[in-house]
């Protein structure tokens, strides 16, 4: 286990190669694993080693890098044919976060066919600026959205939208964690998030790690404590926001937003500007994954499933912008989101 208040790297290079923490085994073990091509990162980023949409994006670009790297001594044909695989495989690794293909246009822009020599190194230098720029646009996310909490605010947070789903300090966590250090007494509750945990497993961990107050609960239980006025504002993170503010998130986030919405609860969604796709009408057009069933039917050795019963595991669904009270950028904040004010956002870069 890493020690308390001690800040971790969710993804760093080192040696020559991108490691990355084991997130499927946190917090039993503190683990990182090591990536040297852009066949194993993918299978990183598939098999949720690494997860939340900021760090997918950050672990694809330093795959490109990686196979950069790995052919930088082979023919110009062989080069461009295995970048063009890298990216294939990459780009197949998880549909619904769309940082990942962000990351993926922004690694291509930089190759753009460009020498075989040269190209691995600026590749790699990409890949280093992708991931500091992350925690720089975290860190103006931050303080944005926690102009919003008051004092003592109660904050309910669904999966896990911490330094671990980003390059550092996090989106809707990084909320809470830039209020603490302005020095708001902050307390967080989070839901589990089922199948997978993150909530129960990640959250937690991160905000025990910083001795900021945090109370476990399960799923099911948040309308009950809405009901019993024991939350100020649900904070959550996103994968895909489309032009219209529909926002597509971890499967359960659309039931906390109809939950706050019913008990006058502000429901915030921390979201970098490369989270947003304006190309994509509405939620209806976002791609959600559905996920092994084996998620649903037990967790790691454990099934408590009966055998034979037929599953279902989408991994995220979307919430109606009509619901969001704000997303938090690195612009600023947009109330009431819709197409209009999201267009309007992106021409203030």
């Amino acid at each position: 286990m890493a020690a308390q208040n001690q800040a971790v790297a969710t993804l760093r290079w080192r040696d020559g190669r991108l490691e990355m923490i084991d997130q499927r085994v946190l917090p039993a073990q503190f683990e990182y694993r090591a990536y040297r091509s852009a066949d194993e990162t993918a299978e990183g980023i598939r098999s949720m080693v690494v997860r939340g949409a900021p760090a997918i994006g950050c672990a694809a670009a330093y795959g490109v890098a990686l196979e950069a790297l790995r052919l930088r001594n082979t023919s110009v044909a062989e080069f461009s044919a295995g970048m063009e695989k890298a990216f294939e495989v990459l780009a197949a690794s998880r549909p619904t976060a769309v940082n990942l293909f962000w990351a993926l246009k922004r690694m291509r822009a930089r190759w753009d066919g460009r020498a075989v020599g040269a190209i691995a190194n600026t590749l790699l230098a990409e890949a280093h600026e992708v991931l500091a720029e992350d925690i720089r646009i975290n860190r103006a996310m931050g303080a944005f959205g926690a102009a919003l909490l008051s004092d003592g605010a109660r904050v309910l947070t669904h999966c896990n939208a911490g330094a671990l789903a980003t390059a550092g300090h996090g989106t809707a966590l990084g909320v809470i964690r830039s209020a603490v250090e302005a020095g708001k007494r902050i307390s967080v509750i989070a839901d589990e998030t089922r199948p997978f945990l993150q909530g129960a497993r990640l959250t937690a961990w991160e905000m025990v790690q910083e001795n900021i107050p945090v109370t476990l609960i399960t799923d099911n239980m948040a309308g009950h404590m809405m009901s019993l006025g024991d939350f100020d504002a649900v904070v959550v993170g996103t994968d895909r926001v489309a032009a219209n503010g529909d926002v597509a998130n971890k499967i359960g986030t659309d039931m906390v937003a109809v939950l706050a919405r019913r008990h006058n609860i502000p429901f915030y969604v921390a979201c970098p500007l490369s989270t947003i796709d304006l190309s994509i009408p509405d939620g209806s057009a976002i791609p959600i994954e559905e996920r092994a069933v084996e998620e649903v039917t037990g967790f790691r050795d454990c099934q408590w499933a009966a055998q034979g019963v037929s599953v279902r595991n989408p991994a995220f669904d979307v919430t109606p912008a009509e619901l969001v009270t704000g997303l938090i950028t690195e612009n600023g904040v947009v109330h009431q989101p819709n197409r209009d004010k999201l267009e309007a956002l992106f021409s203030k870069r």
